[in-house]
């Protein structure tokens, strides 16, 4: 494919698709359910634990497992787009997510629910790669794929932050099987529209799909989340480093068969390019830095400044703001500047933000609060965008779905390593606080499980005790949440520093594909 700059606006129209504005947004419904699918379970969990019972290790399964299918089979649906069709398989996928959201919706014990979360997270697996995929094969002109990117990126930012505010209005007013039925009216949407307005795409020469690659690859990713889930949760243990073992060797055998295949699953010659590599490794590291942070500051609103759950979802608004304002206009100022200072310049304002958090304690004010989420929301907006753009004008067209789930998997992956890591801080550094005289052990052991444990536990102590359990409790949590924001800050400037490295040169395409 010759890349060169038409001037002639007739050229032009001839590579620009009619209706591509129109399947851009079809395919962004499918990110922005996959996204408020991932935050709307937990809120829904306290009330179906009540209504299925399941045990503790069930529950863990049932949060965990979407997360994990989704992680190991990313780049092997990103590449078996490539193959098929990434239409075919986005179609295929969203038919799949609607039929199994109605058997989450219904599922009647623990056991059918982990299964259905599984399914769940084999459709999630087939959405995410092909829409990045095709919005590559929809806009030929850098600057218009470049505001689709971002309105990609934004849509996946607001499902984040819109699953609290939709599922608590849900909870409210009907029983928890309903946050998962609202993925079949839009999931209907895109298949039908989606068969007339999105074009199909391929690679041309694909080559088999690899079986034993595929195995590898979901035993590799399991393992290793996995591995980082339960140090997180439980310490080191025997479970936690048989999974990391078992994981790593999966997939160092994986990236030795892919250097060996003639049509590999993953080109692992797409690392030899910089900007590729440098962009991967930014997002990995960015979201490891925020992820954490971002999961522990809900708890915050709610169990130490004593918000309700829809407050708290709205006080986290700003960062959804800023990353949807950034998004849009991220492609325009990489353009103006450099992509190096865009992208290095959002890690280190968001670093800064969490630095600023290291100053946190219970009375810390909104004002302060929301100002620092609004600015990590554009920091991380700007870095996304851009990155996502380079991660995907760097490779061939035909290899879109491959690069797409490379950068998904990295997502995924610093997800997990955030809560695993910047989560066993906070935890461990709440877990030593000292139980004030007079509470009864059984009652000083729930309270040191969590903070909601603490708060739900003092119900059974006198007032007096009861407060001071509580204020304990709280102490500690804030402590642990301002060393994870100090750790989280130095991840984001050491990034924001890599990044400027690593993407020295790199720029936005500007001529159109024909």
């Amino acid at each position: 494919m010759s890349i060169s700059t038409v001037k002639h606006p007739d050229h032009i129209e001839g590579v620009r698709r009619p209706g591509r504005w129109l399947a851009l947004s079809v395919l962004v419904l499918a990110v922005l359910l996959v996204a408020v699918d991932a935050t709307v379970l937990g809120l829904a969990t306290p009330f179906l634990s009540e209504d299925l019972e399941p045990s503790g290790t069930q529950l863990l399964w049932i949060g965990d497992v979407y997360s994990f299918v989704i992680a190991g089979l990313l780049v092997s649906m990103g590449s078996l787009g490539d193959r098929i069709g990434r239409k075919k398989l986005l179609l295929v996928g969203a038919t799949a997510f609607g039929t199994v959201s109605v058997l989450n919706a219904y599922a009647t014990s623990p056991e059918m629910m982990i299964v259905a979360r599984a399914l769940l997270g084999v459709a999630g697996a087939t959405l995410m790669p092909s829409t990045l995929a095709l919005i590559r094969n929809l806009f030929h002109d850098p600057r218009e794929r470049s505001l689709a990117i971002g309105i990609w990126g934004a849509m996946a930012s607001a499902g984040a932050a819109v699953g609290p505010v939709v599922g608590g209005f849900l909870l409210e007013h009907f029983w928890w099987g309903s946050v998962f039925l609202i993925n079949l009216p839009v999931m209907a949407v895109l298949v039908l529209v989606g068969i007339k307005l999105i074009p199909e795409s391929k690679n041309p020469n694909p080559g088999p799909w690899d079986l034993p690659s595929v195995g590898l690859s979901l035993v590799g990713m399991i393992g290793i989340v996995y591995a980082i889930k339960e140090l997180a949760s439980h310490g080191p243990s025997l479970d936690a480093g048989a999974a990391a073992l078992i994981g790593a060797g999966a997939l160092t055998w994986f990236v030795r068969r892919q250097l060996t295949l003639p049509a590999p699953l993953l080109d692992m010659r797409l690392f030899r390019n910089r900007g590729f590599s440098g962009a991967v490794l930014a997002d990995l590291l960015t979201i490891l830095g925020l992820s954490g942070l971002v999961f522990f500051l809900s708890q915050f609103f709610q169990l130490v400044q004593g918000r309700q759950p829809l407050e708290a979802g709205l006080a986290e608004l700003p960062a959804a703001i800023g990353a949807v304002t950034a998004g849009l206009i991220a492609g325009l100022v990489a353009r103006r500047f450099s992509v190096r200072a865009v992208v290095a310049g959002g890690l280190a304002a968001v670093g800064l933000s969490l630095a600023v958090l290291t100053t946190l304690d219970q009375q810390t004010g909104y004002p302060l609060l929301g100002a620092a989420l609004l600015v990590v929301g554009v920091g991380a907006g700007f870095a996304f965008t851009v990155t996502a753009d380079v991660i995907l004008s760097s490779v061939p067209k035909e290899q879109a779905g491959s690069a797409s789930a490379v950068s998904e998997t990295a997502y995924e992956l610093g997800a997990a390593l955030g809560i695993a890591v910047l989560g066993s801080i906070v935890t461990g550094v709440y877990q030593g606080f000292v139980t004030p005289a007079g509470v009864p052990s059984e009652v000083a052991s729930a309270a040191h499980e969590s903070l909601g444990g603490a708060v739900e536990a003092s119900g059974t102590l006198a007032p007096d005790t009861a407060t001071a359990l509580v204020t304990a409790a709280q102490d500690a949590f804030v402590d642990g949440l301002r060393i994870a924001a100090g750790v989280g800050a130095a991840v984001l400037l050491a990034t924001a520093v890599a990044a400027w490295f690593l993407l020295r040169g790199q720029k936005l395409a500007d001529g159109i594909e024909h």
